[in-house]
């Protein structure tokens, strides 16, 4: 649905509700078509994170089998950076070492990343696409929706969960609640405290990924908006110039603000897991 045709039909509010809403299927609500219980499957978010996923799978097997030591192209130099980046990272915040955390680190950066570069396409291009083939809803940014966020987060904490088991042992890790931080003549505080520690890196994680990436999204559409509700007539040689350069301003700093959140997301996941392998915590 374009702009122009939003607004004159339903107004602002309705243009940026139907942008916000995802292709949802399921215990899904017949009139919003908002998630109304347990089994509400967002298909478009699900579909551009295997995508973007798929993406990183099939670049990744095709790098590999063109390796050249001897004369590695452009491309292959800009990944390199982006791995050498990435081990940097691990090696400077990470304890000990576990083949895992670097592979997980990586996957993370690029997808995350991947997942936010599709705030930049503009707001209006794949619905209008999508509407061609009858699909009336399609939200393209999957860390705009809590379920990808949140999946991320809770899959980190498990693993965070596991290595404290493996690493502390059960006893360990119940130690961990009882006596952390105020030691053994404060058991139940401890316990509060720790709990809201522990539960507070899975929510920290995913609610701030969400809600910068939700407000960039929000900031790209009320931008768009400039030119469906106030560029008619001999006013569109002042708010169609002036949408342009908000629009080319904001993607250029949102460029910023995605890279950052990624590399946020894959440094608090380094950081938890090295905080679960370090015995005395």
């Amino acid at each position: 649905m374009s702009t122009s045709e939003n607004s004159s039909g339903g107004g602002t509010v309705e243009y940026i509700q139907h942008h916000l809403t995802n292709l949802c299927v399921g215990d899904c609500d017949p009139v919003t078509h908002k998630a109304t219980g347990f089994w509400a499957w967002h298909l478009d978010t699900l579909f551009f994170s295997i995508v973007l996923g798929a993406l990183i799978v099939a670049v990744s097997w095709r790098l590999g089998k063109n390796l050249s030591a001897e004369a590695p192209g452009g491309f292959q130099n800009f990944v390199e950076s982006i791995i050498e980046f990435v081990s940097s990272q691990v090696k400077d915040t990470f304890p000990g070492h576990n083949p895992l955390i670097a592979p997980l680190a990586l996957t993370i950066f690029l997808w995350v990343w991947l997942m936010n570069f599709m705030d930049l396409i503009p707001v209006d291009l794949l619905p209008v696409i999508a509407g061609l083939f009858g699909i009336n809803y399609l939200k393209v940014v999957p860390t705009t929706d809590l379920s990808t966020t949140f999946a991320m987060s809770l899959t980190v904490f498990i693993l965070i969960v596991y290595y404290n088991i493996k690493i502390k042992g059960v006893g360990g890790y119940l130690k961990m609640f009882l006596f952390h931080p105020f030691g053994k003549f404060l058991v139940p505080v401890n316990i509060v405290m720790t709990l809201i520690e522990e539960l507070a890196k899975p929510l920290s994680l995913g609610l701030r990924l969400f809600g910068n990436l939700f407000a960039g999204e929000l900031v790209f559409l009320l931008i768009a908006l400039i030119g469906g509700t106030l560029a008619t007539g001999l006013a569109a040689l002042f708010w169609l110039p002036l949408q342009v350069v908000l629009d080319l301003g904001w993607l250029i700093f949102h460029l910023l603000i995605i890279t950052l959140q990624a590399f946020i997301f894959m440094v608090l996941t380094i950081v938890y897991l090295g905080m679960a392998h370090v015995e005395d915590h």
